[in-house]
């Protein structure tokens, strides 16, 4: 059968592309890590550093995983959270409690030890301390 240009531009599929399943997609870990670090340039410089810090030890202790399941989990949730970052207005969401029932101890650990890195980052600057700064 010969192909013609026409039939090379058709789409494999004849149903409408649903935009959730396109975002859905999984991207390769090194594009999905240059997306993250320039998503968080839009982050305020506290943020940004303390998002950097956290994807890049995430993708360095991830590296050497072989298991597909947890590949494909990892690459998931990072593309979800990409995703979701200019839509949060830097306010964060509340945890799903499924996904915290399903956190092991370790993580629950990581995710104590993120809530207290990140208290002093959402304190709001006091109008006292910050005259007394000015003056």
């Amino acid at each position: 059968m010969r192909s013609t240009l026409l039939r090379l531009a058709e789409s494999i599929t004849t149903k409408p592309l649903n935009l959730c399943e396109a975002s859905a997609t999984l991207l390769p870990p090194k594009p999905l890590y240059r997306s993250l670090l320039r998503a968080h340039r839009l982050l305020p410089n506290e943020m940004r550093t303390l998002g950097d810090d956290y994807v890049k030890a995430e993708f360095k202790r991830h590296r050497s995983t072989t298991n597909p399941v947890h590949i494909i989990g990892f690459l998931s949730q990072w593309k979800k959270y990409l995703d979701e970052l200019p839509a949060t207005n830097f306010k964060g969401k509340k945890l799903d409690s499924t996904v915290f029932e399903k956190m092991s101890a370790e993580q629950l650990g990581q995710l104590y030890e993120l809530m207290h890195a990140t208290k002093d980052v959402w304190k709001p600057v006091e109008k006292d301390s910050a005259d007394k700064t000015n003056s």
